[in-house]
Formats: C-alpha cells, sequence, structure tokens
C-alpha cells in the first residue's frame, strides 16, 4: 500500500515509537516533514534528526527523547488536517494547545511555524498538528 499522505505517517511513527520506548525512528524524506520535525527539535521534543539514504531512498532519523524516568516527552501528537479535511485558522482563532502547554505546529505563507510565532507575526494557516 502506498502512503499518501506522509505527516499522517510521520505522526503516527512518532507517537508509536516512543510509547514503545525506541530510541530512534526512521522516517520517509520529504520539506513538509523535515519543517516539522525542526519545529520539534526546537522545542524540545526530540533529541535530534538526521538523514541518511538506503536502497537509493533518502530517510529520516529521529532520535526520540526521553526524561530521566524514560516516559516519553511527546505524551500526545495529533494531526488535525487530513486530506479530505484542512482546517485552516487566523491567527485571532488560533487555538491553545493544553492551555499554553503544547504547541501548535501550522503552514502559513512564512514557511511551517508554530501557532505563538503564527499569533506574534499576525498570520494564519493551516493546521497541521498539536505536540504536546
Amino acid at each position: 500500500m502506498a502512503i499518501t499522505y506522509s505527516i499522517g505517517d510521520m505522526l503516527t511513527k512518532l507517537r508509536n515509537a516512543s510509547r514503545v520506548g525506541h530510541g530512534s525512528v526512521d522516517l520517509k524524506m520529504s520539506n513538509m516533514n523535515k519543517s516539522i520535525l525542526n519545529i520539534l527539535k526546537e522545542e524540545g521534543y526530540i533529541k535530534d534528526f538526521n538523514f541518511l539514504e538506503k536502497k537509493g531512498i533518502a530517510f529520516i532519523r529521529v532520535l526520540l527523547k526521553y526524561d530521566n524516568k524514560r516516559n516519553p516527552v511527546i505524551n500526545k501528537i495529533d494531526a488535525i488536517s487530513t486530506p479530505g479535511r484542512k482546517i485552516y485558522s487566523s491567527y485571532r482563532n488560533m487555538p491553545r494547545i493544553k492551555n499554553g502547554y503544547g504547541i501548535l505546529i501550522i503552514s502559513s505563507s512564512q514557511g511551517v511555524i508554530t501557532g505563538k510565532e503564527a499569533k506574534d507575526k499576525k498570520i494564519g494557516g493551516e493546521l497541521i498538528c498539536s505536540v504536546w
């Protein structure tokens, strides 16, 4: 079966790998995935990510982050927009995730940014996912 929604696949792989306790997970390479992972790294939800190639196919290896009790830092990661249902929001109506403890990742005219950055820059966009 072909993967048609790489963002949803990435979020599911991150969620499952962190719940099981894996140290890393390999994801298919895409610019959107790279942008989302960059935000997750900046916000402290993952340790790092690097690029590798297997049989001519580009992958991203994500190093997952855990606390000192081996609990995953990513408690919940959910897709908001899907290929069949795109959700958009203006900066005025940007939802808060876990009363400000989580982050919202959006795709805007200025690239993939967090919900807080979108409010500060006063731009809206497509709501991609929420993380806490």
